[in-house]
């Protein structure tokens, strides 16, 4: 064991102390610039979070959702700005500008990497959590949401106003909507209505310069680039304008079960035929993962599990299912109907028994686990051989699972090019990979993590190639990270291909003419072109 000499711990404490100092005086600085920038009313200090203040952990750490980034030795921001105001954010962005420190925008703190609150060099953390209302217009069946509010909170505020309206967003409730629009966004009904971002009418904005642009002022191209290009590379978003779109007075879901001795491959192999084919307001999810056989002591076999929604009832459903999918051997008794915003809580983990009270939508607490997520593109379906291989694979791993997404009807309506989103036309279904544990254990993530991309390195001849494609919103730093030094755009091509395709260099000449000194950045962001 290792003993400190009373010389080496000197030095630790010193180089501790010059750290504090340093951070402090950082601090001191930012403050200054921003009670400079602010009116004297706004009371700056109080919305400030110094690493000093008694109260930083508390604002910090809520929306942490990843425990991987949330150790001892993670670099934590020299301070945290939580705006009540725009004005605020205004004042943030000049003055972290004016003092050269990277400033990192979070507003549901949901990036499954992170990165919307760590960082490799001394930064300060612009969170949005209380800028979070949200304006309902139902007669103009439009909505104004700002980017600090949860997905739970937009459903439950739209359902305040009409039980036949809803939005085409994730299907976790305590996701931010700054996050998740300006990265496209999807849920449950996009194979009817789209991705989120295709339902998006206007937006609000602080750009490097500290200006308030909505979409007339910022232009065309700036105001595509922030609907499925990532919000961070260009500036900060204050608030979406978004299209309400009907749903049913009662909607139907369920889910099913099947193991392999109860024929989980066939139905996986013609899944892939029916689920992106049928009719649009029909969504199954694929579930797939490794469980412990029922009928064969202490074997693990692979579990199938198919989450739906239908926008309509359950005959209207059976009619369809019985006739395309009669493998899944969907019955009236599997199928639940329900309200379109009681379906939302059952999405979110209130499957089994009564649903819980609505108001439950506004709760933004969160099972925090540590996580990686991965995600791809399949283009062609996957043999009934393949599948039997790739089972046996997922069985060896232990513990990877996988959900196949259903892409089809709307999605393949809408041209690559719309947004920065290009996954449309031609792709059957989005994969996600996912790992989750529980216990701060480093050898343990050591081999989750590598178990993982053991699957997704085995499934590469099943999806898209030329550009092996990737979802921005399930991000993955194994895919390419840029140090947004010299080589920065060389760097951002590797990763943002595969993320946007064809459209990655029209959001380089966006980047470049509204950020070309690269202010807004992160480990994945928009390369501005070289000077």
């Amino acid at each position: 064991m290792d003993i400190d000499t009373p010389s080496q711990t000197t030095k630790k404490e010193v180089l501790q102390k010059e750290r504090r100092a340093s951070s402090d005086s950082v601090y001191d600085t930012f403050l200054q610039c921003l009670t400079h920038r602010a009116q004297p009313s706004d009371h700056i200090s109080d919305i400030v979070y110094s690493q000093a203040n008694s109260s930083f952990a508390n604002v910090l750490v809520p929306y942490i959702r990843n425990h991987r980034f949330n150790s001892s030795s993670t670099l934590k921001p020299l301070a945290i700005v939580t705006p009540t105001q725009e004005s605020h954010v205004q004042a943030a962005v000049l003055g972290s500008k004016d003092i050269g420190v990277h400033l990192k925008i979070r507003s549901g703190g949901h990036d499954f990497e992170g990165i919307s609150y760590i960082s490799d060099d001394a930064f300060f953390i612009l969170d949005m959590f209380n800028l979070r209302s949200i304006e309902v217009d139902i007669k103009e069946e439009t909505a104004w949401v700002q980017a600090g509010a949860t997905l739970g909170e937009l459903y439950y505020r739209i359902w305040e106003k009409s039980k036949v309206h809803g939005f085409p967003g994730g299907v976790c409730r305590t996701v931010g909507v700054g996050g998740h629009l300006s990265g496209a966004g999807y849920g449950n009904m996009l194979r009817k209505y789209g991705l989120s971002v295709d339902n998006v009418l206007d937006a609000k904005m602080v750009d490097v310069q500290g200006r308030i642009l909505d979409r007339k002022a910022m232009g065309e191209d700036l105001f595509w680039a922030i609907i499925g290009g990532g919000g961070a590379s260009f500036g900060v978003i204050l608030a979406y304008q978004i299209k309400l779109v009907p749903v049913p007075e009662k909607v139907t879901v369920f889910r099913v079960e099947k193991t392999l001795d109860q024929n989980a491959t066939d139905l996986v192999y013609k899944w892939q035929f029916v689920a992106p084919g049928t009719d649009p307001g029909l969504f199954m999810r694929l579930v797939l993962q490794p469980v412990t056989s029922k009928t064969q002591k202490g074997q693990k076999t692979l579990g199938a599990s198919v989450v739906a929604l239908f926008l309509g009832n359950s005959d209207q459903l059976l009619a369809i299912t019985d006739k395309e999918l009669p493998e899944m051997g969907l019955k009236k008794e599997n199928c639940r109907e329900m309200s379109w915003i009681e379906s939302v809580l059952w999405w979110d983990g209130f499957d089994e028994g009564t649903i819980p009270p609505l108001e439950t939508l506004l709760s933004r607490d969160y099972p925090i686990n540590f996580l990686k997520r991965k995600s791809d593109y399949v283009q062609s379906p996957i043999s009934k051989a393949n599948l039997d291989q790739l089972w046996k694979k997922m069985i060896e791993l232990g513990n990877v699972g996988l959900m196949f997404n259903p892409y089809g009807g709307r999605m393949s309506e809408i041209p690559a090019s719309a947004t920065p989103f290009p996954h449309r036309a031609g792709n059957l279904f989005k994969i996600q990979y996912f790992i989750n544990w529980s216990d701060d254990d480093p050898e343990l993530e050591k081999n989750y993590l590598a178990q993982i991309r053991s699957l997704y390195s085995y499934t590469t001849p099943f999806v898209s190639k030329n550009p092996r494609s990737a979802y921005l919103n399930y991000r993955d730093l194994d895919i390419g990270t840029s140090t947004n030094g010299k080589n920065s755009y060389e760097e951002g091509r590797v990763y943002g291909v595969k993320y946007f395709k064809d459209n990655f260099e029209r959001l380089v000449k966006v980047k470049t003419a509204v950020d070309p000194d690269n202010f807004f950045r992160n480990q994945q962001s928009i390369p501005s072109l070289p000077k």
